[in-house]
């Protein structure tokens, strides 16, 4: 659906041109009967003119995931391919890091192309947004599990007062609000739970999410990284200057706002790109915006699979992401081999960054850094 004239020329509403740089939908998987769903029938009013291809599951589309011949068109399917399908499984996980826990998702994928980005990694080849139709269900479920938790009695860093559920862990909520209204729904209903706070990372500047009401429920975490380092390797995002200037208008809109320093890319002069950095944010940002302000570190994980997929496409970035002189393997929980940096040289370089966030930005704590 194209934005209004009214929108367009408002400054607080997202850009004509980021959306429809973003997407241009004229494909759509969706399992039988998706249209039972009143989410998934408004999905498909927006996009009325795209081709409906019905698929057994979301999770396996013929042609699309596992096809080796997609890496070419790997942006292409990001923004002209949307999978429409119902979250079947509902649980909340632990997490107990940048959340207390993760929530169902409510899409997967996305139209961005983060080149270190994991999501690929579980498809293979092809990583569109799939959003799940069911967002009756999944709010009922995130409402009674937060019920169960009761009143939050020993605070954390997570959060010192609400139980914290991540959302979009597979997605970019930014981007999922200018497909359906799920993210806006999520929003309005941590708007109202008592004891508890949804929590997303996002690279893009949605301002459409600045007319929600999130009445500090929902805390917005801007992924940022110097942005010589961002040009190449995050793809299809907003430009990091653009995302610093948003921090104060989402504060001010009744969101809590945090920083993710992620993820950290370890190259000749480094550091120096994030000193430079680090005083964009804090000649950037009102003294109310400090005063609220944390921030997670992450170090660069990547991964032999997706260093392959990434040199069918953008062999550029990998210059970056994949360094086997500062690099050494590392099995994940699901048995996969990951590539991070040599422990000895990480903890020194873990040290040395939260140092300068120290020096530059005091006001910032450091919820945690890995």
């Amino acid at each position: 659906m194209q934005p209004s004239t009214d929108d367009v020329e408002s400054p607080r509403r997202t850009p004509a041109d980021l959306a429809d740089r973003l997407l241009d939908v004229n494909r759509i998987y969706h399992e039988p009967n998706i249209d039972r769903f009143a989410r998934a029938r408004e999905v498909l009013a927006r996009y009325p003119d795209a081709e409906r291809i019905e698929v057994l599951s979301h999770q396996a589309i013929p042609g699309l995931y596992g096809n080796e011949g997609n890496v070419g068109d790997w942006v292409k399917n990001k923004r002209e391919v949307l999978v429409l399908g119902e979250k079947k499984s509902l649980s909340a996980r632990r997490n107990e890091r940048s959340s207390d826990w993760i929530a169902p998702s409510t899409a997967n994928g996305c139209a961005m192309a983060c080149s270190y980005c994991y999501v690929p990694r579980r498809k293979g080849y092809a990583n569109p947004i799939t959003v799940f139709a069911n967002i009756e269900q999944i709010l009922g479920y995130l409402e009674r599990h937060a019920g169960r938790q009761g009143v939050k009695s020993v605070p954390n860093q997570c959060d010192p007062v609400d139980w914290v559920y991540d959302l979009g862990e597979n997605s970019d909520c930014s981007v999922d609000a200018m497909v359906s209204d799920n993210v806006r729904d999520l929003v309005e209903l941590f708007g109202r739970l008592p004891n508890a706070k949804a929590s997303f990372a996002t690279k893009l500047v949605n301002r459409d999410l600045l007319d929600y009401d999130p009445r500090g429920g929902t805390r917005v975490r801007f992924s940022l990284m110097p942005a010589e380092t961002s040009r190449v390797v995050d793809v299809r995002t907003s430009k990091i200057a653009d995302r610093i200037a948003a921090i104060d208008d989402f504060v001010e809109a009744g969101y809590e706002v945090h920083l993710n320093f992620s993820p950290v890319i370890v190259h000749e002069n480094w550091l120096a790109d994030w000193a430079e950095l680090l005083d964009q944010i804090a000649d950037g940002t009102n003294e109310r915006t400090k005063a609220q302000l944390a921030a997670e570190v992450i170090f660069l994980t990547h991964n032999e699979q997706l260093h392959d997929v990434n040199l069918g496409w953008h062999p550029k970035g990998e210059d970056l992401l994949w360094r086997p002189d500062l690099q050494q393997l590392k099995r994940s929980q699901n048995g996969q081999w990951n590539v991070r940096y040599k422990t000895t040289w990480k903890r020194r370089w873990v040290d040395e960054l939260t140092d300068l966030v120290a020096q530059k930005l005091p006001s910032c704590r450091i919820r945690y850094a890995f």
